[in-house]
């Protein structure tokens, strides 16, 4: 063949069978040879490893059915095949030309290219890279970061993961929400206990003081709109009223139970405040304002929270190169200078107080309904920019933070909720009206669903949730259980540290390996579980390679290829070749669960091998030989598949 590695084997053999196809057409029909030759996988194996439609595209040209050119083609170049090393066989089948691979040579060219590329092997490179910027994660720090939205920091640490294979510059950035009423009310409630030292996780700490104080918050309210009420007679309202105070009530004692110490520090202390809103407010709007007080006292606050989140993800094995503050761009003026720039558009209209952006207008008369993927009867609400007291609002602050990225990258992903549409939509289409078309163009929308865990209503004003640090606890702790009950060689350390590993990435895959846009319901059984699709079983698949790997104890550098002739053989080289394809869909369409579903499937197939042949003592020594090279190169797949999911490959469960 000319190589004898490959960076993507299986796109060898496509190439070979595209040429094949363009030099019957520049023979016999040179006014067809500019056809764009598409080559698809058929619906089932006995139709070969590739097929093409293109004789249907052919036949509409000319006066001849399709099933007539199929057979033309393959009668004229079954004597053209053995030019072509990966091609085994081309069979018409009704108009479709169907094509069969030559398993030796893709055997020999798919195993070796994976043990030659190693590491590498699977990330073909894209020839013109571009710099992206992923933010991802971007929690409140007003709690610490729970199941729901580690879903967001594990899909953006996968996303980032795996353009950077591609080749593209990465830079992964966090949005500190710092602005806005959840800090203040949390930095309220801070000042409120005397500024105090965290106790235990900073993020935790910080956390209870949120719900502790929004839970007074709305008691305190709740009881003045009874007061009101019932001044007013209006008895049904009331009743309605008294409904969700006691649900606070109830919260309330939730939290005094859980926080003994600092619930009842600060409802002595908040007992003592006239008007804790009219406090809050002034405290938000001195903040966006850069009063020095306002400043100090958030900053501080955000800081403790933004430690326990960098612990947390340290854990997980997620980092930025960039946390970049959203007050910095308020305090900087960029806010301001957007909002001028808007006004200058005439997409600004007043409603009352409030100033207004017509996102229908943009979207209509730029004509980016459809590009949006939006109907045309859809009517795009409004955006409020700023409030009648001259604060902006988020979606307001994130049009610089975008117009910022930009200047650092060419396009900019966002991973944001899938609740987060309308807003997304908004920002983009503020670009456009200010001028940005390109940069609206490849501003993206990584949307997801949410994380449901069985027993729980999250809720962070009402300190509900699930966080990843429990939820990373308790998956380390289930499988150490395993760990210990399948390897009783290991020491107590290794098994720890194993356990660790694993735990973590079965996290990771669980919120990883379905689609996006799909909900996902965070079960343990299915979680950590050795035997299925998890991110435990590729694990295990993966350590069984390295077993077998580790008791043959000899070096195998060439091996016959052609004794691999099983069935489940071939199917598993099949998978090692296409690999690399697999690999640049997934990166080039931003779909993380395809390298999951890939890994598990791998998996299955490579445990199926493991049931049925023997490796080490197969005869002759040649097929041994052969198949060991064939589990080396299973292990470096699927390790490099994991690792684009940032879970680590241990060598031994």
């Amino acid at each position: 063949m000319g190589k004898s590695i490959s960076p993507s084997p299986f796109t060898e053999f496509r190439e070979q069978c595209k040429d094949l196809i363009l030099k019957f057409l520049m023979k016999s029909y040179p006014d067809l040879a500019g056809f764009k030759v598409t080559l698809d996988i058929p619906p089932r194996p006995q139709f070969g490893e590739l097929a093409s439609l293109i004789c249907f595209e052919v036949a509409k040209h000319l006066s001849k059915s399709p099933k007539e050119i199929a057979e033309e083609i393959e009668t004229n170049v079954k004597g053209m095949v053995k030019g072509y090393p990966l091609i085994r066989d081309v069979v018409a089948v009704q108009g479709y030309i169907n094509f069969y691979v030559n398993y030796d040579e893709l055997s020999s060219l798919a195993i070796t290219s994976a043990r030659t590329l190693n590491e590498e092997y699977g990330f073909v490179k894209v020839s013109e890279p571009k710099r992206i910027i992923i933010e991802h994660t971007s929690v409140n720090p007003v709690h610490p970061i729970h199941i729901g939205s580690a879903r967001n920091t594990f899909l953006g640490d996968s996303l980032a993961r795996m353009l950077r294979a591609r080749g593209h510059v990465i830079s992964r950035h966090y949005y500190v929400d710092d602005v806005g009423r959840q800090s203040a009310i949390t930095a309220f409630g801070y000042k409120l206990l005397g500024r105090p030292t965290p106790e235990g996780k900073p993020d935790h700490f910080i956390g209870a003081i949120y719900a502790i104080v929004n839970c007074l918050l709305e008691i305190k309210r709740l009881k003045k709109t009874v007061n009101q009420l019932e001044g007013e007679g209006k008895w049904d309202e009331v009743q309605r009223v008294r409904m969700e105070l006691d649900e606070w009530v109830s919260v309330a004692a939730e939290l005094q139970e859980k926080f003994p110490e600092m619930f009842n520090k600060m409802l002595e202390a908040f007992e003592k405040i006239k008007d804790p809103e009219a406090e809050i407010n002034a405290l938000m709007k001195g903040y966006e304002m850069g009063d020095e007080e306002a400043k100090n006292l958030i900053r501080e606050v955000s800081s403790i929270c933004l430690e326990g989140f960098r612990q947390t993800l340290e854990r997980a094995n997620v980092y930025f190169d960039s946390w970049d503050w959203e007050s910095s761009f308020v305090w900087s003026g960029d806010v301001l200078k957007c909002l001028e720039a808007l006004k200058r558009t005439p997409y600004i209209f007043r409603r009352g107080d409030v100033l207004e952006f017509d996102a229908e207008g943009v979207a209509r008369d730029f004509d980016l309904k459809k590009d949006m993927g939006l109907k045309e009867d859809y009517e795009i609400p409004s955006l409020t920019l700023a409030r009648s007291d001259g604060t902006t609002l988020y979606t307001t602050r994130d049009i610089a933070y975008s117009i910022w990225k930009f200047k650092l990258a060419e396009k900019v992903i966002n991973v944001i909720g899938m609740e987060q549409k309308l807003a997304q939509i908004q920002l983009k289409l503020a670009l456009y009206a200010l001028g940005y078309r390109r940069e609206a163009e490849n501003l993206i929308h990584f949307a997801y669903n949410l994380v449901s865990f069985p027993g729980v209503r999250f809720s962070g004003r009402r300190g509900r949730y699930v966080t990843l640090d429990e939820v990373m606890d308790e998956a380390v702790s289930r499988a150490y259980l395993e760990v210990k009950r399948r390897s009783t060689d290991l020491s107590e350390e290794e098994m720890h540290s194993i356990a660790e590993k694993v735990g973590i990435g079965a996290v990771k895959y669980a919120l990883v390996e379905t689609d996006p846009l799909k909900p996902v319901t965070f079960t343990w059984d299915r979680v950590v579980n050795f035997e299925r699709n998890s991110g435990p079983y590729i694990q295990y698949t993966h350590a069984r390679a390295c077993s077998i790997l580790k008791r043959a104890s000899r070096r195998v550098d060439n091996a016959d290829f052609s004794l691999l002739k099983e069935p489940i053989e071939r199917e598993i080289v099949l998978m090692i070749a296409r690999f690399p394809e697999i690999f640049v869909e997934a990166a080039d369409n931003l779909r993380p669960n395809l390298i999951a579903d890939f890994a598990n499937s791998l998996a299955d197939k490579f445990n199926t091998f493991y049931a049925s042949l023997p490796v080490i003592k197969a005869e002759p020594h040649g097929l041994s030989d052969a198949r060991l090279l064939l589990v080396d190169a299973v292990r470096i797949v699927l390790r490099n598949s994991l690792n684009l999911l940032g879970i680590e490959t241990p060598q031994r469960m």
